[in-house]
Formats: C-alpha cells, structure tokens, sequence
C-alpha cells in the first residue's frame, strides 16, 4: 500500500507536468520563461517549493532534531535575509528580463545596462552548469535515500526514478511544467509536514504534554540560544547569527529560484507574489523546524540512529501506510521540484550562455536538457565522495557569485565588465577558501564570500571610473 501511494502521487506530478504541454506556445521564450505569464500565486509556491529541497526535509529536520530549537535561526536569519534583499531586487529583476528579452538569468546580469557583456556572461553560463549541474546530481541521490530506507531499494534506483520523472514533463512543457508541478509539489510537502506534527503531537498526550516532555529532552533543547559554537561567547553567537542572514541574502544569486520571479505576468505583481511566497514560506518553515523537534519524542536519541532519517522513520511509527505513501512522496517531490529547476537553468546557460546562438531552435534547447539530465544522473550514479562534497558548497559559491553583482545592478550601480567579473571571482575564490580551511563552523561561508564581492567592488570602483559609450550619453 505504501509504494501504490507513493507512485500514485509521482504519477499525479507527472501528469501535472505533462499536460502543461496544453498551454504551450512551442518556443525558447515559452520553454525557457513560461511567457513570462505565470500567476503570482503560481511562481511563489513554485519558489517555495525549488528553494526548499530535500535540505528541509532531511538536513533541517536531522539539525532540529539533534539541536533543539536553536535551529530557528536558520528560519529566522534566512527569510529576513531573503526578504530584505527582495525588496531592492525582484520587481527589477522581472522588468530587465522583460526589456532585455533574456531567457537565463546570466543574459540579463550581462545585459542590465543594455551592454553585452559576453565574457561575463560565459564566466555566468560556466558556474551555473558547474554547481546547478552538480546540486542536481544531489537531489536525485538525495531522494533515493528514503527509498533505500523505506523500501530496501537499491540507492540507484530512487535517482534513476527521479531522473525520467523530471525529464518527462521537462522534455513536455518545460519551465511551465517546473512551476505547475512545483506548486502541486509544494502543497503536498506542506500537507505531509502538517499532517505528521499535528499527529506527533497528539501522540504526545496534546500541546502541554509535548511542551514538557520536549523540556526534559536535555538541558536547554527549547532554548533558542545557539550552543556548540566555534566561538562559543556572544561573538559566536553574533556571527552564526549574521551568516544565516546573508545566507538568504544569497538566494538573489540562485538561478533556479530567481528565474521564478522573472516568469511572473506582471512586474506590478510582484508585490502580491511576495506576499504568496514569504506566506508559504514561513508557514513550511516553521512546520518543519516542529516536526523535527516532534521526531525526538516520536524517536528517542540512539548511538546508531541517523537524524537525518527522522522524517521517513516517523511517518512508519505514526501514519497507516497509506499516508506514508503521501510523506514519502513529499519528500522525494522536494528533492525533484528543485532538481527540476535547476537542469532547466543549466539548458538556458549552455544554449544561451556558454554557446549562444541568437534564438536558439527549441529541439536544441530539449536536447540539451536530455544531455543535462543524463549528466546529472551519471554524476548521482558514479560520481565520486569527492564530487558529492563539492555539493555542499554550491549554494554558498552560488550565492556569493552572483548575489552582490545582482544587488548592485538593482541599486543602480555601474560596472565595467572588467569590474563586474572581478565581483563575481573574488566572491567564489573567498568562499572556496573559506570552507577550505574550514571556517564554516565560525560563520556561513556565504557571508564572507558575499563580503569579498560588495569589497572589490567598493575598491574597483575608487581605482576606476566607468565610462559610458557614446550611445548611452
């Protein structure tokens, strides 16, 4: 019962996917963009969705449930952070993809001021196929890990799954059927989530009896304090706090989840769209961060139980097998609404990007997206622990990458390309470094990366003086 449930949703997402092909103009514009005509509502579940992968579902909860409720500060540093940034850089962001005509988002980073920057471009296509490409091998192995749990299948067979589920409705309808199945992705992922605290906290004895016992898990697990610090006094606290921050800072600078900004109909929706996403957001959030604190009364600490498990291992102990079907499909769905989105961004930066071609044929543009999947799916497959490794950098590198150049255009700053290259390398070049020598546990790699870009930006810019082209005096 519990795999008929399971597929019968995968199935649902499939044919979600697919029958976006309906609503299809048969173009780069509509493959890549949707139209640029998705509803506010649409494009924010959809954001959700991308930008909560199996990182909610199997790291935040494994963190929560090992932590306690110190972990709100990720929720806390994050949205604050993503929505601080938001209001300088979404509306803008849709009316330059919109005036530019351009289908990724290195094309408009390269195009902001009406120049055509193509070295930066390329550099821009290279680092999203390089870490979107890699983080999409991610989240087909990631869903195969529940699977193996849950169903004693092979660890392959959860990605190869996953791999022909997205290529399908990707194949079909594209960007458009990303964002339909995103959003009917996101509503089951809010639903398993809900449906699993509420239960958990009615196994407890109700509210006050969950209260208490979570009380009694260990000294200071509801304190929202973070302990376990590199530097364990108030700077500590400080910097971890901060780092989150700019954590969502850099969600500006993911491709995946942007581009769901640039497709909505109107740039004047946007701030509906906001209202829809930060919504759903906190909501997911929060129900998340409770669920994982649930998973330590449902699921009692052992030495060889593996926190980041806690999901799949509740819904045995709590649901009839039906709904677990429905939980495990809210979790190997978040892993897809993500993967999804990023295969896409990697077509639009090799068809547009890296081997631009003027408007490029859409059977090139599906074929390259073919070509990234199977890519990403042998990576899942074969790829080394080396490569793996690498996946846990490639939002920071991401963020710092494209975050402050994106953030400086939207403020009305203005770059030579030589400049705005050199914003991007010394962002990635400082995060890379960062992790290397490992002061990830001092503060989010992202921050000092973000930093390192907004610096060589403020110490180019007294060395240098851009200087506009006749066209635009």
């Amino acid at each position: 019962m519990v795999v008929y449930s399971f597929l019968f949703f995968l199935l649902l997402f499939v044919l979600i996917g697919v029958s976006s092909t309906l609503k299809s103009k048969k173009n780069n514009s509509d493959y890549l963009m949707a139209g640029q005509d998705i509803k506010p509502w649409l494009a924010a579940l959809s954001a959700v969705a991308t930008n909560n992968s199996g990182y909610m579902f199997i790291g935040m909860i494994g963190y929560t449930y090992t932590s306690g409720l110190q972990s709100i500060w990720l929720m806390v540093g994050w949205i604050f952070g993503d929505y601080i940034v938001s209001n300088f850089v979404h509306k803008k962001l849709r009316v330059q993809a919109e005036e530019k005509n351009m289908l990724s988002f290195g094309g408009v980073l390269s195009r902001w001021y009406g120049e055509d920057f193509k070295k930066l471009r390329l550099l821009a296509g290279v680092i999203t196929v390089l870490f979107l490409g890699v983080y999409a091998a991610a989240q087909f192995k990631a869903g195969s890990k529940a699977l193996h749990v849950l169903f004693g299948w092979d660890y392959s067979t959860g990605a190869i799954i996953g791999s022909i589920i997205v290529f399908a409705y990707c194949l079909s309808g594209g960007l458009r059927a990303s964002i339909w199945t995103d959003a009917a992705q996101s509503i089951v992922m809010i639903f398993a989530m809900a449906m699993l605290f509420f239960v958990g906290v009615s196994n407890t004895g109700g509210f006050s009896s969950y209260l208490s016992n979570l009380n009694s898990v260990a000294p200071g697990y509801l304190s929202v304090i973070p302990t376990g610090l590199a530097i364990d006094n108030s700077m500590g606290v400080f910097l971890f706090i901060v780092g989150w921050i700019f954590g969502g800072f850099g969600i500006i600078g993911q491709p995946h989840i942007m581009i769901r900004f640039m497709t909505i109909n109107n740039s004047e929706s946007m701030n509906k769209t906001r209202a829809y996403y930060y919504a759903w957001y906190i909501a997911f959030y929060a129900l998340t961060i409770g669920v994982g604190l649930t998973a330590r009364l449902i699921l009692p600490e052992a030495s060889n139980f593996d926190a980041e498990l806690a999901l799949p291992l509740m819904s045995q102990a709590l649901l009839p097998k039906v709904l677990i079907g429905v939980v495990l499909a809210g979790i190997f769905s978040a892993t897809m609404s993500t993967a999804d989105s990023q295969i896409l961004s990697c077509s639009a930066a090799f068809t547009m990007d890296i081997f631009p071609k003027g408007k490029s044929n859409l059977w090139i543009t599906k074929l390259t997206t073919a070509c990234v999947t199977v890519m990403a799916l042998l990576i899942a497959l074969y790829g080394s622990k080396n490569v793996f490794e690498l996946v846990l950098i490639s939002w920071s590198v991401l963020s710092a990458a494209f975050g402050p150049l994106l953030l400086l255009f939207a403020i009305g700053k203005r770059l030579t390309e030589a400049s705005a290259i050199a914003v991007v390398l010394s962002g990635v070049i400082v995060t890379v470094i960062w992790r290397a020598i490992g002061l990830g546990g001092t503060m989010f790699e992202v921050a000092p990366g973000m930093i390192a870009g907004f610096l060589t930006y403020f110490v180019l810019s007294k060395l240098t003086e851009y200087v506009p082209k006749e066209s635009e005096c």
